[in-house]
């Protein structure tokens, strides 16, 4: 067993569950766990990282307590809004923290494939990116998505915001050249299915990662705990655990 400890948050949870077993498997301590009524402060002073997947409505509460102990995190939660990212980019400046939309090995690697493709592929490739999840996830697009698009829009130099189109409906007239549209689907148990289409005249090219289990998203949060010790602060990413930067 390691000398890390961690606190997990939203422990009664499926994710929280997930977490608790890829702690066991990678032999890495539990110091607490908490759910809806337990006590933050109490806890995650008996352990050394965070990792948080419950909802981006806790956001505040976590990183002003991580601050006040000075706690490394792991934030796995989606949806915030632009003042939660800005608090979490200002966290870093003194905590280390990895912040990810997508903790799987596999669909890290569909970020950069991705990437790459859109550079080979170049401009007189449409872009669409769709993702399906469970019937009962909340926000849209997933933060998966949104990481995909921002991908794409980054190597064309396109923006988000400006340039993305969110599904279509009615009398929209022809596709632009330059929009990247992402579509959400919602049903059953679909843990997470994401597919990036580069659509040409002629051919086609598709890119899909599809999630049968919470599991991969759970080791992945645990193995970015164990590369965060000992890390300087800063914002990190799974592409930083994962090495595949540069």
């Amino acid at each position: 067993m390691s000398e890390l400890k961690l606190l997990i948050t939203g422990s009664k949870g499926r994710m929280g569950q997930a977490i608790l077993r890829a702690a066991e498997t990678q032999s890495v301590a539990v110091g607490a766990s908490i759910d809806l009524g337990d006590t933050l402060p109490d806890a995650l002073a008996k352990c050394d990282t965070v990792i948080d997947f419950t909802s981006h409505h806790f956001c505040d509460e976590l990183l002003g307590e991580c601050l006040k102990q000075k706690k490394s995190m792991i934030i796995g939660t989606t949806g915030h809004t632009n003042d939660q990212l800005a608090a979490i980019r200002e966290a870093a400046k003194t905590l280390p923290i990895v912040f990810a939309s997508n903790y799987s090995v596999g669909v890290n690697t569909l970020f950069w494939l991705t990437r790459k493709a859109t550079e080979l592929l170049g401009p007189d490739f449409d872009l669409e990116v769709i993702e399906m999840h469970h019937r009962m996830k909340k926000d849209s697009p997933s933060g998966t998505a949104r990481t995909l698009v921002e991908i794409l829009a980054d190597v064309r130099g396109l923006e988000y915001d400006k340039d993305c189109r969110h599904g279509r409906f009615g009398d929209v007239g022809a596709r632009s050249p330059k929009e990247i549209g992402v579509h959400a689907i919602r049903g059953g148990d679909v843990v997470g299915d994401h597919t990036v289409i580069f659509a040409n005249v002629g051919e086609r090219v598709e890119l899909t990662h599809k999630a049968s289990s919470r599991d991969t998203f759970a080791n992945g949060s645990v193995r970015a705990a164990r590369w965060l010790v000992g890390k300087p602060a800063g914002l990190y990413d799974m592409q930083d655990v994962l090495g595949l930067k540069g």
